[in-house]
């Protein structure tokens, strides 16, 4: 059973910077697309960002896309989430998943389809 280990969650002061880790255990890691959720006290989880297998065609929320940047490392086995320009609004424990189905094409934003979580990572934008 493959796990998630997050990592990089801390404070920082708004309009900073912060680059979250995932890495996972096992092989099966670079066959599986990963994603980015974040969860903020009394909110639903939501989604923040995946990208495919390969590492091609990032999705990401709107309210993210021009200051977030997914990537992943597959002979690392770990996913990366650089957060730019952080806002208070972006205060959440941030959770990273892989996807349940093997090679989708199109990585995709439905919380649903991610089986495998890892514990969070706290950020906190705050002056």
């Amino acid at each position: 059973q493959v796990q998630l280990v997050e990592s990089g969650g801390g404070l920082v002061r708004p309009g900073g910077s912060l680059r979250l880790s995932c890495v996972a255990s096992g092989q099966t890691f670079k066959s599986y697309a990963a994603g980015w959720f974040r969860q903020a006290p009394g909110k639903e989880r939501e989604f923040v960002a995946a990208v495919s297998w390969t590492g091609f065609r990032p999705v990401y929320s709107k309210s993210v896309e021009d200051r977030f940047t997914i990537s992943r490392d597959n002979e690392k086995n770990t996913a990366y989430l650089q957060m730019n320009s952080l806002k208070p609004d972006d205060t959440a424990v941030y959770y990273c998943a892989l996807d349940r189905k093997p090679r989708r094409t199109i990585a995709v934003d439905d919380r649903e389809v991610y089986d495998i979580w890892g514990q969070g990572t706290q950020v906190t934008v705050s002056s």
